[in-house]
């Protein structure tokens, strides 16, 4: 190779990694979009939570993966990216479990009819894709970044 091929590789590495720290931190604000409308079909039909399942979506469903988003961008963008991939994946595994596992007013099964019914069943689905596909950029980025 020849200095300036060597350059060019550098190159097309940090656009590679800028465009996969975008793709995260523009997924993470459709993840938080998505959990926002997801709580709103919460309160709508109303499914209530828990002081502490409250906490939960707040720091880890929420807030965790936005500050992860942010932290790609600086030296810390490894451990972002495992802050990215872990919140995402207990956000899914909690989500799993109480829409579609536990028998209580927030599975999917057990919404009683009504206007928000399908919002709520719609809402959960989406918020569910968007954890696992937030999990599998997640661990691509780390996958990426270790090295």
């Amino acid at each position: 190779m020849h200095g300036n091929d060597i350059g060019n590789v550098n190159g097309a590495a940090q656009r590679g990694a800028r465009r996969l720290a975008a793709l995260l931190g523009g997924f993470a604000l459709l993840h938080c979009a998505i959990a926002f409308w997801h709580g709103s079909a919460h309160r709508a039909v109303p499914v209530a939570l828990t002081p502490l399942q409250t906490a939960f979506v707040g720091l880890v469903i929420v807030m965790l993966p936005l500050l992860a988003a942010v932290l790609i961008w600086t030296r810390r963008r490894t451990l972002a990216a495992w802050l990215y991939a872990g919140s995402m994946l207990a956000s899914l595994l909690f989500g799993v479990i109480n829409h579609y596992i536990l028998v209580s007013p927030d599975n999917v099964m057990c919404v009683p009819p009504g206007a928000f019914r399908t919002t709520f069943i719609v809402s959960a689905g989406l918020v569910t894709g968007s954890e696992l596909i937030g999990t599998v950029l997640g661990v691509l980025a780390i996958r990426r970044w270790r090295r």
